[in-house]
């Protein structure tokens, strides 16, 4: 039995700060009027995603809805909350999603992660999308990334982290923990083995 990683995500209940992996991702968070409330959103890249990550928003204490965007994707967002101010302040410049300095990817941040844009690849290691309209966030990424034991490498021809190789793999599957309640295991980290490559 392998032993219980202080930064995996079974080490220690849900928390507001985990859904930092949403926005790791395709997520959103903007703050309004006085900056005193904010929102979180995130359109999902597959919406038979939403029910395990609106069951992960949940035991953070953070309820989400399910909307349809305007082209017709499914996206889910919270109501504007007093809880999530902290969150959108280390999160934001201005109006612009920027990654905090030296900020520490955990394993429940990364579960929220893999849980809304994260894939297994057909060479056995693991896919997490980036988001597209905040280019600046890659690179941060990459780093907190590789912080946490699993550098990653940039996949080409669209924003993603690939997480390839037999330790590396294995150490993201220690930090994400089992496959999620409601979540498809086909999309979930698994170890193969000598087979991740």
């Amino acid at each position: 039995m392998s032993q219980l990683s202080i930064f995996s995500a079974e080490a220690r209940p849900p928390q507001v700060a985990d859904l930092a992996g949403l926005l790791c991702g395709p997520g959103q968070i903007v703050r309004f009027g006085a900056g005193d409330q904010a929102r979180l959103s995130i359109v999902l890249p597959d919406p038979a995603r939403a029910p395990a990550v609106t069951a992960a928003c949940a035991a953070t204490g953070i309820p989400v809805t399910a909307v349809r965007t305007e082209s017709g994707a499914t996206a889910l967002r919270t109501a504007f909350r007093c809880d999530l101010v902290e969150l959108a302040r280390e999160w934001t410049r201005g109006a612009t999603k920027t990654v905090p300095a030296e900020w520490q990817l955990d394993g429940p941040a990364l579960r929220m992660w893999a849980l809304a844009a994260g894939r297994p690849d057909e060479r056995g290691g693991y896919v997490l999308t980036l988001d597209q309209h905040a280019p600046e966030t890659h690179l941060p990424l990459v780093a907190a990334c590789t912080r946490a034991g699993i550098p990653p490498a940039r996949v080409g021809g669209e924003p993603a982290l690939r997480i390839s190789g037999t330790r590396r793999v294995q150490r993201l599957v220690e930090l994400v923990g089992p496959v999620p309640p409601r979540a498809a295991t086909a999309d979930w980290p698994r170890y193969w083995g000598r087979h991740a490559s």
